[in-house]
């Protein structure tokens, strides 16, 4: 039989906040907190933002002044609404207002006899362009000489312009990760990375260590990535404008600009990392291709532990320009022209993004996100938390496509197994009353249309009559490749809190959508917190990347295990699992309290040749308890010769 990939440590970061201990979600879900819950989840938004920290048993202010946490925290309850979740562009990041462009012109004399300039020595092209005569000006203090051009020529001048888009899901204002270890000039999306990871590894409750001296380091795998790669100057950004910009490559920006580098920056700074690793790069389904891979590998026994996530950190101009030229973004006039606005109005920013309502694009947003999984087995033996199950991830692509960033028929076959593999477990009754969706529900007229019918014909063969559809692009932004991470993230909450998302940023569904035997969410609703068997995250990526994934609840998960492992076994669990609980909500809570807790281990242990020890069957690591096996099955004796 299969091993069960369990869901034991979640992390991450994305424009609702942190991901560990559900606050993400709460933050989406927050009105419907209880104060406890809801205090908890704001104090870690202001602890996330430098507003709150805890020295010597007394909360303080950003600026160190000593306050009592819930009036403090009424204070400044609506700046931390407002400054969570889509909303209009901050500075943070470049300046929107002030977009740089060159324009090119060609320059001509008025007369048609040559024009002349002057120009610092060290500023001279070489070699010089034809046409041009270089006369040094010897008395000139400043170096400079003077140029005579005979000829027109052309030249890149310096341009400003407003942004055409001007909201995004951007991080909560006044996160740097930057400033939470030596980030050394790295790219964005890696700095995310480092914070996100260290927040999975650290909501796991249990030490890495004793999961290293446990597992041999071939059972352990790594796979994380980013779809578009380090696009901003400190990665392929910079390398790529170095030279149109006046300016010098750096040695960071081609390695560090790698789309699978975000999996790297794990493997050697966090996790000291020996088995397996790689990203499978599917642009927006990203996530979700690279959770197959561990699924896969845990089902099959070759792996025990995976460490799953991506990176995506998009918001710069030229990412915009892009989007913007595909009519993929929700622009300012677009979205003025949907609210019936004069050209001078501000458009309504919270409400960009729209699914399945009359809608004009999707909104761009940046975010990390990381699960770690643990086989059946392993959770059982050190006492692991139990967020959630991952029962399968289906993958199809589109075949013959007119335009390569159109939909097709993958996406219906992804689905309708995903939800097939759902009813092998819950069974018909549970997969028609107690499952839901989490769509890909971007924000785009396509999606709107494409999407709803397929999940109305998928409902609709199975049986179902009124399946939930929540689509959380309507709080965070599209993240690419980390989309599906964000809807991971938000399933184990409601799995938790049990309250699916409502999508607040729509007042109707457009007509144009597939209704029948759906349920589209506009408001949250509260179900009760074990009354949600499995979800179905769907997603989508541009080429014709489809991936939907059947999720299970953790009473669902606790469930099979007895089956599988006897009662008593539970019982042992549940007593381990009490010192785990404790730690993971002691991390939850330092955390609040403004203690930092990012893991980078640069230069750290680093091993050589010395280090390994091995014969003809075992390979042994210094300091690593496990060894790694060399007797290895003969997949294919059968065709073998004696």
């Amino acid at each position: 039989m299969a091993r069960l990939p369990i869901v034991t440590g979640l992390g991450g970061i994305n424009a609702a906040g942190r991901s560990s201990n559900h606050h993400a979600y709460r933050r989406m879900v927050i009105d419907t907190l209880d104060a406890e819950q809801a205090l908890e989840t704001y104090a870690a938004i202001a602890s996330l933002t430098g507003r709150l920290t805890r020295e010597n048993n007394s909360w303080k202010d950003g600026a160190g002044n000593e306050v009592e946490l819930k009036a403090y925290i009424d204070s400044i309850k609506s700046e931390l609404l407002q400054s969570t979740l889509i909303r209009k562009l901050e500075d943070n990041l470049f300046d929107p207002d002030q977009v740089h462009f060159h324009q090119r012109a060609n320059l001509s004399s008025v007369n048609g006899e040559g024009f002349e300039f002057s120009l610092k020595t060290k500023q001279l092209p070489s070699p010089l362009p034809p046409g041009w005569e270089m006369f040094p000006e010897p008395n000139d203090p400043s170096n400079k000489v003077r140029v005579r051009v005979e000829q027109n020529f052309e030249v890149l001048l310096d341009c400003f312009r407003k942004n055409n888009v001007n909201c995004a899901g951007q991080l909560p204002t006044g996160f740097k990760p930057e400033l939470l270890y030596q980030a050394r000039n790295h790219p964005r999306a890696l700095q995310l990375t480092v914070y996100a990871a260290s927040d999975a590894i650290n909501s796991l409750g249990i030490d890495w260590e004793a999961v290293r001296q446990l597992v041999p380091p071939d059972q352990i795998g790594v796979y994380a990535g980013s779809a578009m790669g380090q696009l901003d100057y400190n990665g392929f950004g910079g390398l790529l404008q170095a030279r149109i910009l006046g300016k010098k490559v750096t040695s960071k920006q081609m390695p560090l600009g790698y789309a699978e580098m975000p999996g790297d920056f794990v493997n050697a700074y966090l996790l000291g990392n020996l088995g397996t690793n790689g990203t499978n790069v599917a642009a927006c389904a990203t996530f979700l291709y690279n959770l197959r891979h561990a699924v896969r590998d845990i089902q099959s026994g070759t792996h025990r532990v995976a460490v799953v996530g991506t990176t995506e950190a998009p918001i710069f101009p030229e990412s915009f320009d892009g989007f913007t030229t595909m009519n993929a973004l929700a622009d300012d006039d677009s979205l003025r022209k949907l609210d019936n606005l004069n050209v001078d109005q501000e458009p309504n920013y919270r409400r960009a993004c729209r699914p399945f309502a009359e809608n004009t694009g999707f909104t761009l947003g940046e975010a990390a996100q990381f699960v770690v999984l643990f086989d059946d087995e392993l959770t059982l033996e050190l006492g692991a938390n139990i967020l959630g199950g991952i029962n399968e991830v289906f993958i199809a692509a589109d075949g013959h496509k007119k335009s390569i960033t159109s939909p097709g028929l993958g996406n219906y076959i992804s689905m309708a197994k995903a939800v097939a593999a759902t009813r092998n477990i819950v069974g018909e009754e549970a997969l028609k009353q107690r499952s839901n969706v989490q769509s890909h529900g971007t924000g785009t007229p396509q999606n709107r249309t494409t999407e709803s019918h397929i999940l109305s014909q998928i409902a609709g063969t199975f049986g179902i009559e009124k399946w939930p559809v929540s689509a959380i692009k309507s709080y965070v932004g599209h993240t690419i490749a980390t989309s599906a991470g964000d809807q991971l993230a938000a399933t184990l909450g409601s799995f938790a809190h049990g309250i699916l998302p409502g999508i607040l940023t729509i007042d109707h569904i457009a007509d144009d959508v597939s209704q029948d035997n759906l349920d589209f969410l506009m408001a949250h609703r509260e179900i009760g917190a074990e009354s949600i068997d499995a979800t179905i995250i769907n997603s989508k990526g541009f080429g014709g990347n489809n991936a939907s994934a059947s999720i299970l609840a953790p009473h669902v998960v606790k469930r099979m295990l007895e089956k599988r492992h006897g009662a008593a076994a539970i019982v042992n669990f549940k007593k381990r699992n009490e010192k785990v609980v404790e730690q993971s909500a002691a991390y939850d809570q330092a955390t609040i309290e403004g203690k930092n807790n990012t893991i980078y281990k640069f230069d750290h242990n680093v091993l050589d040749s010395e280090a390994l020890d091995m014969d003809t069957v075992t390979i042994r690591v210094k300091e690593i308890a496990p060894t790694i096996s060399l007797d290895l099955e003969n997949k294919y004796a059968d065709m073998c010769t004696d």
